[in-house]
């Protein structure tokens, strides 16, 4: 069904915040953040200055989105923000795109060239205070997302076709080189935003194949919920029983977008129940 007809070029960042029950989005082209309630009939909507793409709840009224140059604290009602780290703020070539919190209260986040120039993007986290490098060399960095034990993170490259692994420590760091998790080399399927639900199966937006495909733990694939728009870009599970699968779109690289369809943000019942988003730990 659709849950909001506000059409994004690029529609990201999908997250359900636990207490304020609210779906929260980006427009990553538009500079926008967008929040809406079940049952409501119009968004709230932030502009921002430059590139926004994803989000993590720190309390009730605040969270940490990632921009193109920083991680800031962004208070919902008075629109401050508050710098926490900069992120490739000396890099005018590359933003912020995928990211998520991990059972820590760790923030992952992976930027690219704006224009998806090859091998410019980097995963980090950010966590106690320390940004650090994960992963280099990345051309879309996408699907990042947390098994439900926190033992596991996962991770792709668009490009590559493949959705990655690695083992974390007691206190989420990686601790493992990435294994390959799910290939999608054969049918030539870009994997985009994931999400993790809480029986420890991965939900995958795949780019222009207009769905979102569910794998179990051993990566095999389970299970699909099919959208009217081309542009899958990221799924999200919510509502009072997290049962619902969000899932934005775009209207980008499209030369003749639906305009009904395409660039609007879906809210689908399923069978399945998904795992409240962890709060962000700033200290």
């Amino acid at each position: 069904m659709i849950f909001d007809e506000t059409i994004c070029s690029l529609g990201e960042g999908a997250l359900w915040h636990p207490i304020r029950q609210s779906l929260f989005w980006f427009d990553i082209n538009r500079h926008r953040l967008y929040e809406k309630k079940l049952g409501d009939e119009t968004p709230t909507m932030w502009q921002f200055n430059e590139f926004v793409s994803a989000a993590g709840w720190i309390d009730e009224n605040s969270l940490l989105i990632a921009s193109e140059t920083r991680l800031f604290q962004f208070h919902l009602a008075t629109q401050k923000s508050d710098t926490i780290t900069l992120l490739e703020a000396d890099n005018p070539l590359t933003r912020s795109n995928d990211g998520r919190t991990d059972n820590h209260g760790g923030f992952w986040i992976g930027t690219m060239g704006k224009n998806a120039e090859k091998y410019s993007g980097v995963i980090y986290r950010y966590y106690q205070g320390e940004l650090r490098r994960l992963f280099a060399n990345i051309t879309i960095a996408n699907s990042i997302c947390f098994a439900p034990d926190g033992n596991i993170a996962y991770f792709c490259d668009t490009v590559t076709h493949k959705i990655m692994k690695v083992r974390l420590d007691a206190d989420g760091w990686v601790a493992s080189a990435p294994m390959l998790h799910i290939d999608l080399r054969a049918d030539n399927l870009n994997p985009d935003g994931s999400v993790v639900d809480s029986a420890g199966n991965l939900w995958n937006a795949q780019w222009g194949a207009s769905r979102v495909a569910c794998y179990n733990q051993a990566g095999d694939y389970i299970d699909e919920v099919k959208f009217e728009a081309t542009q899958i870009s990221c799924p999200a599970f919510g509502g009072a029983d997290y049962n619902l699968l969000f899932a934005t779109s775009a209207t980008q690289d499209i030369d003749n977008p639906d305009i009904i369809y395409d660039g609007i943000t879906y809210a689908t019942p399923t069978d399945y129940k998904g795992q409240a988003e962890h709060q962000v730990k700033l200290g």
